[in-house]
């Protein structure tokens, strides 16, 4: 659970901060980082600085708008 936290957050701010990512090392599958970029993008740029729980619990709050894909990759990682 904390390698997808972990995947969503410095996969979201790859797109705020290119530099950034390209130094840290990504966990989590690409798959899984690919389904719920965009609903953290979406959803959730406005706490994306905030840490790994603030996002997880944005993608909550957010649960009946989010694509199927994240939302099954949430599901999948206990959430």
């Amino acid at each position: 659970m904390r390698k997808f936290l972990l995947a969503l957050t410095l996969f979201s701010l790859s797109a705020s901060s290119g530099a950034f990512a390209q130094q840290q090392q990504r966990s989590g599958t690409a798959e899984e980082q690919k389904a719920c970029t965009r609903d953290v993008q979406k959803f959730c740029r406005p706490v994306i600085d905030q840490g790994d729980f603030t996002i997880l619990a944005c993608l909550k709050e957010h649960r009946s708008k989010i694509s199927a894909a994240c939302d099954q990759v949430l599901k999948s990682n206990g959430q």
